[in-house]
Protein backbone atom coordinates (compact mmCIF):
# COMPACT_ATOMS: atom_id res chain seq x y z
CA UNK A 1 0.00 0.00 0.00
CA UNK A 2 0.99 3.26 -0.79
CA UNK A 3 1.61 5.34 2.24
CA UNK A 4 0.32 8.61 0.60
CA UNK A 5 -2.90 6.31 0.83
CA UNK A 6 -2.62 6.90 4.67
CA UNK A 7 -2.85 10.81 4.56
CA UNK A 8 -5.45 14.01 3.35
CA UNK A 9 -3.15 16.08 1.68
CA UNK A 10 -4.45 20.25 2.61
CA UNK A 11 -2.57 23.26 0.89
CA UNK A 12 -2.45 26.25 3.17
CA UNK A 13 -0.32 29.82 3.50
CA UNK A 14 1.25 30.76 6.68
CA UNK A 15 3.28 33.92 7.25
CA UNK A 16 7.04 34.20 7.46
CA UNK A 17 9.26 37.11 8.50
CA UNK A 18 11.99 36.74 6.06
CA UNK A 19 14.68 39.50 5.02
CA UNK A 20 16.40 40.15 1.37
CA UNK A 21 19.75 39.39 1.05
CA UNK A 22 19.89 41.84 -1.41
CA UNK A 23 18.48 44.72 -0.36
CA UNK A 24 18.35 43.76 3.35
CA UNK A 25 14.58 44.76 4.18
CA UNK A 26 12.54 42.62 6.00
CA UNK A 27 8.75 41.90 5.37
CA UNK A 28 6.58 39.26 5.85
CA UNK A 29 5.93 36.59 2.89
CA UNK A 30 3.40 34.21 2.39
CA UNK A 31 4.69 30.86 2.49
CA UNK A 32 2.84 27.98 0.71
CA UNK A 33 2.86 24.44 2.62
CA UNK A 34 1.18 21.25 2.32
CA UNK A 35 -0.35 19.85 5.17
CA UNK A 36 -0.44 16.21 5.19
CA UNK A 37 -2.90 14.94 8.24
CA UNK A 38 -3.14 11.29 9.37
CA UNK A 39 -6.31 9.88 8.49
CA UNK A 40 -8.13 8.29 11.44
CA UNK A 41 -8.04 4.77 10.54
CA UNK A 42 -6.19 2.68 7.76
CA UNK A 43 -7.50 2.53 4.29
CA UNK A 44 -8.97 -1.45 3.44
CA UNK A 45 -6.67 -3.45 1.70
CA UNK A 46 -4.33 -3.17 4.45
CA UNK A 47 -1.59 -5.91 5.56
CA UNK A 48 0.64 -6.32 8.65
CA UNK A 49 3.30 -4.12 7.56
CA UNK A 50 0.90 -1.63 6.10
CA UNK A 51 -0.57 -1.57 10.07
CA UNK A 52 2.91 -0.97 11.64
CA UNK A 53 3.36 1.66 8.95
CA UNK A 54 0.24 3.36 9.73
CA UNK A 55 0.83 3.19 13.67
CA UNK A 56 4.24 4.88 13.13
CA UNK A 57 3.02 7.64 11.10
CA UNK A 58 2.52 11.29 12.04
CA UNK A 59 1.15 14.27 10.69
CA UNK A 60 2.86 16.92 8.98
CA UNK A 61 4.01 19.76 7.11
CA UNK A 62 5.62 20.61 4.09
CA UNK A 63 7.09 23.64 2.64
CA UNK A 64 6.13 24.42 -1.39
CA UNK A 65 7.71 27.48 -1.97
CA UNK A 66 11.61 27.64 -2.34
CA UNK A 67 11.98 30.93 -3.73
CA UNK A 68 10.48 34.59 -3.02
CA UNK A 69 10.46 37.79 -4.68
CA UNK A 70 11.48 40.55 -2.84
CA UNK A 71 8.46 43.01 -1.88
CA UNK A 72 10.73 45.98 -2.36
CA UNK A 73 9.87 47.84 -5.87
CA UNK A 74 13.40 48.99 -5.79
CA UNK A 75 14.63 45.68 -5.74
CA UNK A 76 12.20 42.86 -6.76
CA UNK A 77 15.01 40.08 -7.01
CA UNK A 78 14.36 36.57 -6.16
CA UNK A 79 16.05 34.88 -3.50
CA UNK A 80 15.88 31.55 -1.72
CA UNK A 81 14.10 31.19 1.74
CA UNK A 82 16.46 30.13 4.42
CA UNK A 83 15.97 30.02 8.20
CA UNK A 84 12.59 28.15 7.73
CA UNK A 85 12.47 24.44 8.18
CA UNK A 86 11.08 22.71 5.41
CA UNK A 87 9.26 19.86 7.19
CA UNK A 88 7.20 20.50 10.65
CA UNK A 89 5.15 18.00 12.42
CA UNK A 90 2.09 18.88 13.72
Amino acid sequence: MDERAFYTDQPATKPAQLNCPYCRTVDTYELRWMIRKKKDRIPPGGDERDRARFQKAQSYMVLLDDKAACKNLRCRKRFDISGVKTMAYL
